[in-house]
């Protein structure tokens, strides 16, 4: 898809989950911020780059996702 910044930014509501990743080769570490970039997440979380730690990611963000009744990521 190409989308210009603008619209970029448009998809960004008040329902919206933000997470930023920090890609790492062995481990990665992420952040969850709301719609105005107030942190959700308590500390950064951390996991490795393998399936197992993708799907601790995964399972990381649909609770943070139910905990903030955010709708979309």
């Amino acid at each position: 898809m190409n989308f210009t910044q603008n619209d970029r930014l448009k998809q960004v509501t008040a329902n919206t989950l933000i997470v930023g990743v920090d890609v790492g080769s062995q481990t990665h570490f992420c952040r969850a911020f709301d719609w105005r970039g107030f942190e959700l997440s308590r500390r950064v979380f951390k996991f490795s780059n393998d399936r197992m730690g993708f799907l601790t990611f995964l399972r990381w963000t649909e609770e943070l996702m139910n905990k903030t009744e955010m709708k979309k990521v």
